[in-house]
């Protein structure tokens, strides 16, 4: 069955236009909740939002949706997306959902379902709600049985309590100073705050929401900001997160980006030597550079690869029994911690490396030296680019340049109408020239 609504990361779309508006979210909650009912028990639901405007709309059409076939809700209000699923999972909920669109500008949202056991909903589960969607036919509960709704005002401190379980009693952060940034997003009370419990000097910024500047100019995907603020004030590090929180970026002290490649060779060769470290080796997406790989091999541990896309990981992480996996993006799961990415639970996992080791960040996450990678989009109308007979035939010729020196992706996204078109080798000048050269010819055929 084909997918209509929900994307590699739930389901997302700019707000009032299209599908994302609120009868689609009344839809969903019903869609959803008629899913999840079962048993003969009472049936509850979690939710929680970032701070974009459109999540009042939004929560509430989903409160109608869900009430209206019969199950409890309970509102968390602002959270990050890891707090949700940990909340839906130690509340015992059947069904937890997060409004969000991530890294996303204000205007979009989304809708992010979770399990009863926190993790997001396997594809199956997608397709049944969908079928549930088209159908358009939901059974209403009796007047009797419609569900109620509540909100709890300790979910910050519930989380913050389980994130900061996340590293030993005897870690503390006194002596560091940290910039954290964010992003006016869904962390912005919680993740100061779990910081400047563990004892560290905490700088906070973008954590002034007003519904329409999450991630505008902030965030782990406009890091400038951070990395001004983190030399400026003579900071150790800097933590950037997104728009819900669940992907990390850091800042060394002398400013400098360390992606989620970085991140996930010092966390796995960290947890390997302290044989914390299960199936021999980190999962990641094929956009990971191919220096991680290198850097794993030589410690004896594998990397496996995935599609792109955090559930994906999440996938091969639950079958081969993993514990460490993410994105060169920033999401990071940790499964010892977390059923879905968590950034500031991996942030805590850096922050106790820089003071166990008693290293600058610079020397401590420049873990390994990457090769030459770049990433190009091309942004097409409509069709099937990659279908396109001279697009395979360069992309084929493109690959046989590189084998053996290099690696060569080209993908859709899952969530924007592009195809990305990423190149990675030994010779810088090599990889530029296959990206142009195949951005070129995919921009011929759509134009």
């Amino acid at each position: 069955m084909t997918r209509k609504f929900f994307g590699t990361d739930g389901i997302r779309g700019r707000t009032n236009s299209g599908f994302m508006t609120a009868a689609m979210a009344m839809a969903v909650g019903q869609a959803a909740g008629a899913h999840f009912l079962r048993g003969t028990h009472k049936h509850r639901v979690v939710i929680g939002k970032d701070t974009r405007l459109s999540g009042y709309m939004m929560e509430n059409a989903l409160v109608a949706g869900f009430t209206s076939v019969g199950m409890d809700v309970v509102l968390v209000g602002p959270m990050p997306t890891p707090a949700v699923a940990m909340l839906t999972r130690s509340m015992r909920a059947d069904l937890g959902v997060m409004i969000s669109a991530s890294h996303n500008p204000f205007q979009d949202n989304g809708i992010k379902l979770f399990g009863p056991d926190g993790f997001k909903l396997s594809d199956e589960d997608e397709l049944r709600i969908e079928a549930l969607l088209d159908a358009g036919d939901p059974k209403l509960a009796e007047s009797e049985a419609i569900g109620r709704a509540r909100r709890i005002e300790d979910a910050r401190g519930r989380y913050i309590h389980a994130v900061k379980e996340s590293l030993p009693d005897r870690v503390r952060l006194d002596g560091l100073k940290i910039v954290v940034d964010c992003a006016n997003g869904a962390a912005y009370q919680v993740a100061p705050s779990a910081f400047w419990e563990l004892g560290a000097e905490v700088v906070a910024i973008g954590v002034t929401p007003n519904g329409l500047n999450i991630n505008d100019r902030v965030g782990s995907t406009h890091v400038e900001t951070l990395q001004e603020r983190v030399v400026a004030s003579g900071a150790d590090i800097g933590i950037a997160l997104d728009g819900d929180a669940d992907r990390l970026i850091v800042v060394d002290e002398q400013g400098k980006v360390v992606d989620g490649d970085q991140i996930m060779a010092l966390i796995g060769a960290s947890w390997a030597r302290q044989g914390r470290l299960r199936g021999g080796g980190v999962v990641a997406t094929v956009m990971s550079n191919l220096g991680l790989e290198r850097y794993l091999q030589a410690q004896g541990l594998e990397l496996i690869r995935t599609k792109v896309g955090d559930r994906y990981v999440l996938g091969a992480m639950r079958a081969g029994g993993y514990n460490v996996g993410g994105e060169q993006s920033g999401h990071m799961i940790l499964l010892d911690h977390a059923t879905t990415g968590d950034g500031t639970v991996a942030a805590l996992q850096v922050l106790a490396e820089l003071v166990r080791e008693g290293k600058p960040a610079s020397e401590l996450l420049h873990v390994f030296d990457p090769v030459p990678q770049l990433l190009k989009n091309v942004r097409f109308a409509g069709g099937k680019p990659l279908d396109n007979p001279r697009v395979q035939a360069v992309i084929a010729e493109a690959e046989d340049e590189l084998r053996g020196r290099g690696r060569l992706v080209i993908r859709p996204s899952g969530t924007e109408p592009v195809i990305r078109v990423m190149a990675e080798g030994d010779d810088a000048a090599q990889v530029e020239a296959v990206v142009d050269r195949i951005c070129a010819v995919v921009a011929e055929v759509t134009a």
